[in-house]
């Protein structure tokens, strides 16, 4: 009898390893921080704010058609949409005869190398070539998700966007 009862009891810490290691990887969900003191004691105090701050009912895309249409009539133009194209080609076109070369399209590349060519040998090394990589960027953070409680500001002082 003391078999089955040995036999159950590992079968049940056998399932109980098996949960924790399958929620291992699984972001715990932190609790939201507490509303600043202030706050908390206007509101005990029921000295609510007069009015909610209202969010920008604007999407992403809309704010990239905005951008887009320069004389604001509600369309993107061919011309509006290929503006920024011009600019970039005007730019790299540097004899100005509305035709881009082979040196004028690979003058950012021949830039490049022949600042990293430091020995001026006419070819990198390894170190050399290292510095040839892309920068890049640190990933955004974040402002709105979640609010950080040191960070809080109090209500109608926050920055606008």
């Amino acid at each position: 009898m003391w078999r089955y009862l040995v036999g159950g009891l590992a079968t049940l810490a056998l399932v109980a390893a098996g949960v924790v290691l399958f929620n291992r990887s699984g972001r715990s969900v932190a609790a939201l921080p507490s509303a600043p003191l202030a706050f908390a004691q206007s509101a005990a105090e029921g000295a609510l704010p007069d009015s909610v701050p209202e969010a920008s009912d604007r999407t992403r895309e809309q704010k990239r058609f905005d951008r887009y249409d320069k004389d604001r009539n509600g369309a993107v133009t061919r011309e509006e949409y290929l503006a920024n194209r011009r600019k970039a080609y005007a730019k790299l076109d540097t004899n100005h005869d509305g035709t881009l070369s082979f040196d004028e399209w690979a003058i950012k590349a021949e830039t490049k190398f022949a600042v990293a060519d430091a020995d001026k040998s006419g070819a990198m090394n390894a170190t050399e070539f290292a510095t040839t990589a892309v920068k890049r960027k640190s990933p955004r953070v974040r402002r709105d998700c979640p609010p950080a409680a040191a960070k809080a500001e109090p209500a109608g002082e926050g920055e606008e966007s």
